[in-house]
């Protein structure tokens, strides 16, 4: 059969509207640097496989506004030197709109210029303050503020009648700024730090450093602040010790493997954390609760391992980064601005609302205080 040439024209074009969508869909980079392996992977990993699990989740769905998201995920095996080679490589190569991670303080530190000079948005999954304090412009984070942590602690330290204390921390990036914190803020709330010791981040042993600050009578609760399995050993050399001060842990210790790990000697640790960790005990009307059994269920569903704080942090990166590209699409500069717009979204660590000076988007009503009865998580009564 001859066609003319109007109705070939007709038909070539009806042809391209069909295919339209699938040819103008396209995909969307997002880069995550993360320590998937090596000393720091019970963060990194629980973060990676949450990043893999959302990504498939909303591909499914059809992605964002008809993009799908290729998620790029770099193993930093918690080196500095790791991240900033594969963060430079993802924005230079890879052309990615946005980063997630690093896992720990202090790759993230090292990002920071990069993200920076790159006008690239950074989304750390680590915890300390300076990350955000002074504000950069294109890096945020998801984890609670430590000053809000310590804050929480010596609000309950005050209440127990405690002023003075022994300080323990681990030489990381999290551990000297948490020290800085608690050094800066003790004296608001009154209380005194009359020992203060510094661990090194792979001490498999800490009874010389407990028996230093034992000795000191003047020591009546102990608080420890790490991320590092440190935190159970420290619990387990005060127990061998014969010392049953209280002893307080900062919000890294939100991982049931450090109880694990402290057995009989974890029982009581006091520590701030977001409500993860007792989801199924809060109410049905709790703006998180829906999203934290959902998360829980999906996570350990999926991986067949119980989901902590850390994954979690990988999670409201995700949900920040994509709220942010629907409304700004693939667009750096659009996305960052979207961020810093977010009000009241529900994340796994609080409900974040961010802004040009707040980079955090959490208050201090973000944490729980929490304490570990019967090798489990629950909320902290007096």
């Amino acid at each position: 059969m001859k066609i003319s040439g109007t109705k070939m024209i007709v038909a070539v074009a009806a042809l391209c509207l069909l295919t339209a969508p699938a040819a103008w869909a396209k995909e969307i980079k997002v880069g995550a640097v993360l320590a998937v392996t090596g000393p720091a992977s019970f963060l990194g990993g629980p973060e990676a496989r949450t990043l893999e699990m959302l990504v498939d989740e909303l591909n499914a769905k059809g992605g964002i506004n008809g993009d799908k998201i290729q998620m790029i995920i770099k193993d930093t095996a918690g080196s500095p030197e790791k991240a900033v080679s594969f963060a430079k490589q993802l924005i230079e190569e890879e052309n990615v709109v946005a980063i997630i991670g690093p896992s720990t303080s202090g790759e993230t530190m090292s990002l920071k210029k990069i993200a920076e000079d790159a006008k690239t948005p950074l989304i750390s999954c680590a915890a300390a303050e300076v990350i955000v304090n002074p504000v950069a412009s294109y890096v945020f984070k998801t984890p609670q503020n430590d000053s809000f942590a310590a804050q929480k602690i010596f609000q309950e330290m005050k209440k127990m009648g405690v002023v003075k204390i022994a300080v323990l921390s681990s030489n990381t990036g999290f551990g000297q700024a948490g020290k800085e914190q608690i050094a800066k803020i003790a004296p608001e709330f009154g209380i005194q730090i009359v020992e203060n010791e510094v661990y090194d981040k792979q001490a498999t042993d800490l009874s010389a450093v407990i028996a230093k600050i034992k000795a000191n009578k003047d020591v009546q609760a102990v608080m420890n602040w790490s991320i590092e399995p440190a935190q159970a050993i420290v619990a387990k050399n005060m127990r061998q010790a014969g010392w049953d001060v209280p002893l307080f842990q900062s919000h890294g210790f939100g991982n049931i493997k450090y109880v694990e790990a402290g057995g009989i000697a974890s029982e009581g640790i006091i520590f701030p954390a977001g409500r993860l960790l007792i989801a199924d005990l809060l109410p049905t009307a709790h703006p998180q609760k829906a999203l934290l059994m959902k998360y829980i269920s999906d996570y350990e569903g999926k991986y067949k391992e119980t989901a902590s704080v850390f994954g979690g942090y990988g999670y409201d990166a995700f949900t920040i980064l994509t709220a942010a590209i629907k409304t700004g699409g693939a667009d750096k500069e659009k996305i960052r601005t979207a961020i810093e717009n977010i009000k009241t979204l529900p994340g796994t660590s609080g409900m974040y609302t961010f802004s040009a000076a707040d980079h955090n988007g959490l208050t201090i009503d973000a944490f729980e205080m929490m304490t570990v009865k019967d090798g489990k998580f629950v909320p902290y009564k007096k």
